[in-house]
């Protein structure tokens, strides 16, 4: 890799949703003190649950791990009404750090419902987003992941449909889905606005533009991460090499052999202190001049609860 050169996408690293997860958490840890529970993952980066963990986070999946009277946080992916339910009845504190994105989904879901549809969701099945979304109605959600499941679905009432998708996913593959869901279902309502959020889709573009001119891609980001792996997945497509790694140390110089130019980009839940160390075992590994490419900028912020925001108490 001898002076070849590292080019970095523009935007990558953390979005809005995530920034303000962790704030949450961070902050309801200095107001209330240790232990601050957090169901789930709060977003999925192993770096920043294990940094949230050493500061007296502890990560459960299940409620009943939580001691009664304690405080909850839901994770950015956003919970079911039923998890809601068994909070309140608990007594549990809770603090909602679900992205607003997603929130913006769980409201479409209770609209369509109203309006009397089935719905159809786009996303991975297990997910914890996906979990959460299909789990604001008792039922009434069929969950596709790809064009074949459009084929296979059982819809009661093919003439009221609609859909709603993960916000995480691949554009290219989301659409693909839709335009079968169209074909099949010529009257399916969709969201007003595209459920993919802007982050998915500036660092998806982003890629895109950075591919034409590279040899090989790093994504930084954890393997249960779905953002990390579309940004993977876009790199490879367009016959790319492209490797996710949740760090420097994962970096396998062989990758590199022959490589002149290598693009970094990032996963919305991954923090830019590791893009650096990144940089750095690159550098080690050779690499000379670093190159960021221009990109959207994202001024999108999110408020914290209420009871969070303002000064912590000493």
């Amino acid at each position: 890799m001898n002076d070849h050169e590292i080019l970095l996408a523009t935007p990558r690293g953390f979005c809005a949703g995530v920034e303000r997860a962790i704030d949450i958490v961070e902050q309801a840890l200095q107001r209330f003190g240790a232990p601050i529970y957090v169901r789930h993952e709060v977003v999925h980066n192993k770096f920043v649950v294990d940094d949230l963990r050493s500061k007296g986070a502890i990560f459960v999946e299940d409620l009943d791990e939580v001691p009664a009277g304690n405080t909850v946080i839901f994770s950015a992916h956003g919970v079911s009404q039923a998890v809601r339910s068994e909070a309140e009845a608990r007594g549990l504190r809770v603090f909602d750090a679900t992205c607003p994105l997603v929130t913006k989904v769980h409201n479409e879901v209770s609209r369509m419902h109203l309006q009397g549809l089935e719905i159809v969701m786009i996303g991975h099945k297990g997910h914890p987003e996906v979990e959460g979304t299909m789990g604001q109605l008792d039922g009434g959600i069929h969950l596709v992941e790809s064009v074949a499941d459009v084929a296979t679905l059982d819809i009661a009432t093919p003439e009221h449909v609609a859909y709603v998708t993960q916000t995480t996913l691949s554009m290219d593959d989301a659409q693909g889905v839709v335009d079968a869901l169209k074909s099949r279902f010529p009257s399916i309502v969709g969201p007003k606005k595209n459920d993919i959020c802007y982050a998915t889709q500036n660092r998806q573009d982003a890629v895109k533009v950075m591919t034409p001119q590279v040899d090989a891609v790093l994504v930084v980001g954890s393997v249960n991460s779905s953002n990390s792996n579309r940004l993977r997945e876009v790199a490879a497509l367009r016959g790319v090499p492209a490797w996710l790694v949740d760090n420097a140390d994962a970096i396998d110089p062989q990758w590199l052999t022959g490589k002149r130019r290598v693009g970094v980009t990032a996963g919305a839940s991954a923090p830019e202190i590791l893009v650096q160390e990144v940089i750095e075992r690159l550098r080690e590994l050779g690499a000379g001049s670093v190159r960021n490419l221009d990109g959207v900028p994202e001024r999108v912020t999110f408020p914290l609860p209420r009871e969070l925001q303002g000064p912590a108490r000493a």
